[in-house]
């Protein structure tokens, strides 16, 4: 995509600069954060600004999904823990109305979801909220990418108003997601996982560009279903399968198309739950499918292992569990060890990743499963459509 970037703006000295970032991070009982890595993503882009010599820089995300503007998704430990990332103050700001914001260098607005036009679905609503917004700043920049793909005011609202840019972060995942997809090294190998029948738009686009896409996870065993194969009381997305029947069966047909021979089961969605290995035919009434098994592991390795370029979205078991994270216990590391560019679809793949401690040995590890996904499936995201240069 053709974007306007920060290295687009010849002068920002003196500028007051929006920055919509993504802090929407893990907050522990006590309100403290738990993870910080979406907000060291947005550092580099922060200090750049500030090396540019801008005069401010407000700072919006959102935080959960506030209902009542529950005091636990305030923003004010995010402003802490950025404050000691960066070792400068961060101002919290409660309320931006007639009264404005302080001067200070670095300023964090309350969580921008606890105002209600900023998710309306009337765009009208949402411009109004944008235009406010856009009144506190001369620039905009997007430094969320794991957003992107909703209109929401602070992503799609604001840059109507005054020139938008997209941050460091962002233009790094788009450059490396876009590679990837229109002009990849081949083999190209795609591993999708997950529950949700919603994915096979990605993977219908995936077979027009991939050598190979490894299906695994709940989505695989909805498709051996619709084959005809009992999966027992596996998890399921009926109407969703229902919905995207013909697309699932061309899915299914096409010889791009692996989908799992044998599968780890277990009789009850738990840790303690006994379990055994069964091919795919072997699934019975009562048990249900948790993690690929051990033929189908070494079938994908194989795959994997030959692999130029790797896109991974989703885990292909229920990783959370020991007892069913060999299978994306295997994935990952024959990823990481691949001599391939290898680009992780935000989300739980990103969990997962993180948690084998293989983050480091990946080229991307994507902020944004949804976004990134919807890269995937050839589409537009609305919030970058409207930074483009032309």
């Amino acid at each position: 995509m053709d974007l306007k970037t920060l290295k687009n703006i010849p002068d920002l000295s003196g500028k007051k600069v929006f920055v919509r970032v993504d802090f929407n991070v893990p907050i522990d009982d006590e309100g403290g954060v738990r993870d910080a890595k979406r907000i060291r993503h947005a550092i580099p882009t922060i200090k750049y600004l500030l090396e540019k010599g801008v005069s401010q820089i407000i700072l919006a995300s959102h935080l959960g999904r506030p209902k009542n503007n529950e005091p636990h998704l305030m923003t004010n430990k995010v402003a802490d823990k950025l404050s000691d990332l960066l070792g400068q103050e961060v101002v919290k700001v409660d309320d931006w109305g007639e009264g404005g914001i302080p001067e200070a260098k670095i300023v964090m607005l309350e969580n921008i979801r606890f105002h209600p036009a900023e998710k309306s679905k009337n765009e009208a609503e949402r411009d109004e909220f944008g235009k406010h917004l856009a009144s506190l700043a001369d620039l905009y920049v997007n430094e969320a990418f794991s957003n992107s793909h909703r209109e929401h005011a602070s992503m799609t609202s604001i840059p109507k108003y005054i020139p938008g840019f997209v941050g460091l972060g962002v233009e790094d995942e788009v450059e490396k997601i876009s590679k990837a997809i229109e002009s990849p090294e081949h083999p190209l190998v795609a591993v999708v996982g997950g529950l949700k029948a919603d994915k096979l738009n990605a993977v219908h686009n995936l077979m027009n560009i991939a050598d190979k896409i490894l299906i695994a996870g709940a989505i695989s065993y909805n498709l051996r279903k619709l084959e005809g194969y009992n999966i027992g009381d596996s998890k399921a997305d009926d109407e969703g399968m229902s919905e995207m029947a013909d697309l699932a069966q061309g899915i299914i047909n096409s010889d791009k198309v692996e989908l799992p021979i044998d599968a780890v089961v277990a009789d009850a969605f738990s840790e303690d739950a006994n379990t055994k290995v069964v091919n795919i035919d072997g699934i019975e009434d009562g048990w249900m499918a948790l993690d690929i098994g051990p033929q189908t592991r070494e079938k994908y390795a194989d795959i994997l292992s030959e692999a130029k370029t790797i896109l991974w979205f989703g885990p292909v078991g229920v990783f959370e569990m020991e007892a069913f994270s060999e299978g994306t216990k295997a994935i990952g590391k024959v990823i990481a060890e691949a001599d391939a560019v290898s680009i992780i679809g935000g989300g739980d793949s990103a969990g997962a990743v993180k948690k084998l401690g293989l983050s480091d040995k990946m080229t991307l590890v994507s902020t944004g499963g949804g976004a990134s996904l919807t890269m995937i499936e050839g589409k537009e995201l609305p919030a970058l459509a409207i930074l483009k240069k032309h």
